[in-house]
């Protein structure tokens, strides 16, 4: 399946079935997120993988309406970004190159605390999208979710100098999935008001 296909069959998954998914792919996964591109390779991020049934219960009663998909999927993963200064300004050290450091130096920092936060979380929907194609293409289904109480989750992760944004179930689709394609086709606004060409 190319990845147009993909992009046409992939879908936000409602209900899982009890299966649990291979240990080797959980690790791919994991190294794809790993891989992830981020703007001057800053990687601002942390992923939690939880698996442990018990474990996932606590989630799943801080998710909403997304208890149940917790509860069903084999895995949730947690969407972390850096939130303490001080740390990623030493993180970036690390993680980028000499050219990168300097441009967060003379162009990212100096538009102020907020401006650098926000421009972290964008680096952390970033790896969302590379995570929700990389299941997709590795026939995993998934459910990226921001209604959780992501305040619950820091406490219960207990992780200094990051903050939960989002989460994803991911499992297998149960056949009872009425939001799957098979049963309620993908609807998008047509192309020609979404995509554009342009000249000058």
């Amino acid at each position: 399946m190319n990845f147009l296909e993909l992009a046409q069959t992939r879908y936000t998954t409602k209900a899982y079935r009890p299966q649990q998914i291979p240990e080797d792919k959980i690790q791919d996964l994991k190294e794809i997120l790993r891989l992830t591109p981020s703007s001057i390779n800053s990687q601002p991020w942390q992923f939690v993988f939880v698996g442990d049934e018990a474990t996932k219960e606590q989630f799943a009663r801080v998710s909403y309406i997304n208890e149940q998909r917790v509860n069903e999927a084999s895995h949730l993963v947690v969407f972390l970004a850096h939130n303490n200064d001080t740390a990623f300004e030493t993180h970036l050290h690390r993680a980028t190159s000499e050219i990168g450091y300097g441009f967060y130096q003379s162009i990212q920092k100096p538009r102020g605390t907020a401006f650098v936060q926000e421009w972290i979380y964008r680096q952390v929907y970033i790896a969302l999208g590379f995570f929700l194609s990389a299941c997709a293409a590795m026939g995993i289904d998934s459910t990226p979710m921001e209604g959780i109480i992501t305040e619950d989750y820091d406490r219960l992760l207990k992780i200094e100098g990051y903050k939960t944004l989002f989460a994803v179930a991911i499992g297998y689709r149960s056949d009872d999935d009425r939001n799957q394609p098979s049963q309620r086709p993908k609807t998008r606004l047509p192309l020609a008001e979404v995509v554009r060409d342009f000249s000058l």
